[in-house]
């Protein structure tokens, strides 16, 4: 039989306050360029890039949104599917600092828990920072989510918080794979003709048709997958 190649792909979008670095990271992560020339995003952008994580291809699909409040309701539509986010401040910016829990509180509205990091951008201007490092640390110990510190200008940690992500979504979907391999077992070792009734079996996430039982994965894993207990009877 012939071994398919499955390539992981994880929509990512990059939030924040307008002209903090969002459009600049992401034009230096997929196409390695930077300007200082300040460009106001319309509505949303898209770029993308393959990059390989633990020997596996993963394809890196970047949204940047708007950061204007006048977007919103564009933007907020942008966000479904998304299985990953990056909250972007600029360290020359209070007003973008203290919106991150809004921002995060956006992104979950539409998304659910997902993977996510902050980013404080611009510490190459770091002497010229109107945030302190306490309160920086202690947003990121409040919201329960790590902090990365980029220059996008010195391409310093922008790699890293893409590389970041995309560990931290492959490890949730191996850890969804390792309950449905368990549950695939279960079914295995029944016999013939044996009597299953969901309401046993305590998982969320099942539904069954007369002849499959089927594990449905958290919204922010797109597939689902299907367990053949065509020897069993379902209850």
């Amino acid at each position: 039989m012939k071994e398919i190649d499955f390539e992981t792909a994880i929509k990512v979008v990059i939030v924040g306050n307008g002209a903090v670095g969002k459009s600049s990271m992401i034009q230096k992560y997929c196409k390695g360029i930077f300007t200082t020339e300040y460009k106001k995003t319309i509505g949303v952008d898209f770029l993308e890039r393959q990059i390989e994580v633990d020997s596996e291809d993963v394809r890196m699909m970047l949204w940047d949104t708007a950061g204007q409040e006048e977007f919103d309701a564009i933007t907020k539509a942008y966000y479904r599917g998304a299985q990953a986010g990056v909250l972007v401040f600029s360290s020359l910016d209070l007003d973008s600092f203290k919106a991150i829990e809004t921002w995060k509180q956006k992104v979950e509205n539409e998304c659910g828990v997902i993977p996510m990091v902050i980013v404080q951008n611009k510490i190459d201007m770091i002497h010229e920072s109107v945030i302190a490092s306490k309160e920086v640390e202690n947003l990121t110990r409040k919201l329960r989510v790590p902090i990365y510190r980029t220059s996008v200008k010195e391409n310093v940690n922008v790699n890293e918080v893409f590389h970041y992500l995309a560990k931290q979504y492959l490890k949730q979907v191996q850890a969804f794979e390792d309950v449905h391999l368990q549950q695939s077992r279960y079914f295995e070792q029944k016999p013939t003709g044996s009597m299953i009734k969901l309401s046993d079996l305590q998982i969320p996430g099942l539904a069954s048709d007369s002849t499959h039982l089927y594990f449905h994965r958290p919204k922010w894993i797109r597939q689902r997958k299907k367990l053949n207990i065509r020897k069993c009877r379902i209850l």
